[in-house]
């Protein structure tokens, strides 16, 4: 076999690939966002049959080849002049150098005779206009980056992956996988790694990297929603409901609404998410390992979306989108879930109320998951109501026989003490860059 990575590059095949640390630190920068967990790939190295097996181990190498120049070429992108979102879709051809690939629909061209051009070209739109349209997003960067694509790429390629620059399919194996461009929420899910990266550029490892994969699970679920208009209840909640396993409906790579469920199968095995911090996965920060389990750890913080999308109810673009958004935005590289949950806990308060429904469903999600949001009142700890918040009685103030709730002040100030904090988190970020 040819050890190559998609631009001829040697990699070391079965060991651990070293990351390209151009920034002093594994980070969010030199990764290579794909779909498909590695866990899924290696089980299929270890219990697949003799092809699917094959397919596997070159989708994995491929991908920690393109690992190490994730950063070399990602720096073009900010060289880029601002064009609107503006979609270039290119075919591969089975190669896997993107240098050789034929641009075959650009934003100004006839659609193509090839479904998966038409596919690409329409859902990079149509996540493109869900953040233009619902979150006032100039493209993935916010200063009009263009959407290149590439279909066809590799041969029998299971996986779909976002470098920092492109968007890039395989046609998947035709057993396990299908071809990648079938899958709105997968191209979401991909282009949401770069709204990330020019956000809060969360760390690809441990909880930051499994906050990272949430997050796109998040976006990618709520363009499917927005592009369909379902409500929160009507979805399905599924990652890649179209493109896995085609001859076994029903699964898919992830279940939002019920992590750990999404597949159970001979060839792979069960779906290993959690969807509680007691159940936290904490693997080992190693590429073998997925960093610490991103793929894996990031069911806690999408059942706590999905939670709070119910509990709010309608569309679940709308409030808790936003939310998840403003959160997302007020984030850094090392935010970790609890402070992520305390922030998503102080948006809702800033954007719709303090102690409204859509905070209370804030804090109640969380809890349900596990985590204990700073500063939430006991009537949302204890199950979620649209009516006037009972905030928690201090002793003094029941000693006093009043008959109204009166505030426990300390746990106001725990809350602004959170606020304040993150505050000078950011106000540090930008003396660090000034």
């Amino acid at each position: 076999m040819n050890n190559t990575s998609s631009f001829g590059h040697a990699t070391n095949a079965g060991r651990n690939l070293p990351l390209n640390n151009t920034c002093g630190m594994r980070c969010n920068r030199t990764s290579v966002s794909c779909i498909v967990p590695p866990h899924i790939l290696r089980r299929l190295i270890e219990k697949g049959a003799k092809n699917l097996s094959q397919d596997a181990f070159r989708t994995l190498l491929t991908t920690a080849g393109l690992r190490g120049e994730r950063s070399v070429r990602a720096a073009v992108a900010f060289a880029a002049a601002p064009a609107h979102g503006r979609r270039t879709i290119s075919d591969c051809r089975q190669g896997r150098r993107l240098e050789s690939a034929r641009i075959v629909r650009t934003e100004d061209g006839a659609p193509s005779a090839d479904p998966a051009v038409n596919r690409a070209f329409d859902f990079l739109g149509k996540t493109r206009d869900f953040y233009k349209e619902v979150l006032n997003r100039d493209s993935i960067d916010d200063r009009g980056m263009r959407l290149n694509g590439y279909v066809h790429y590799g041969n029998h390629f299971q996986n779909a992956f976002w470098d920092g620059l492109q968007m890039v399919f395989g046609d998947g194996d035709g057993e396990l996988f299908d071809d990648f461009t079938k899958s709105l929420d997968v191209v979401a899910h991909e282009l949401a790694h770069g709204v990330t990266e020019h956000t809060a550029n969360l760390a690809y490892h441990n909880q930051s990297g499994a906050l990272n994969e949430s997050l796109s699970d998040v976006f990618g679920s709520l363009v499917k929603q927005w592009s369909l208009n379902q409500n929160a209840s009507e979805a399905d909640w599924l990652i890649g409901a179209e493109l896995f396993t085609p001859s076994r409906p029903g699964d898919a790579l992830r279940s939002m609404k019920a992590p750990g469920t999404a597949y159970d199968n001979d060839l792979i095995g069960k779906d290993p998410q959690p969807d509680h911090m007691d159940r936290f996965d904490a693997l080992p920060d190693t590429e073998d390992d997925d960093f610490g389990g991103v793929h894996i750890n990031s069911g806690i913080p999408n059942k706590a979306f999905y939670l709070t999308a119910i509990k709010i109810g309608g569309v679940a673009w709308q409030a808790p989108g936003q939310i998840w958004y403003e959160s997302l935005k007020a984030s850094s590289t090392d935010t970790q879930f609890q402070e992520f949950a305390d922030t998503t806990f102080s948006k809702a308060g800033l954007l719709f109320g303090a102690g409204k429904l859509e905070q209370e469903a804030v804090a109640e999600a969380w809890r349900e998951v596990g985590i204990r949001v700073a500063g939430a009142p006991r009537a949302a700890r204890t199950g979620v109501s649209s009516a006037r918040p009972a905030w928690p009685v201090s002793a003094s103030g029941a000693d006093l026989g009043l008959g109204e709730a009166v505030p426990d002040w300390s746990a106001r100030i725990e809350a602004l003490g959170a606020e304040l904090q993150r505050v000078s988190r950011e106000v540090a970020a930008l003396r660090a860059h000034a």
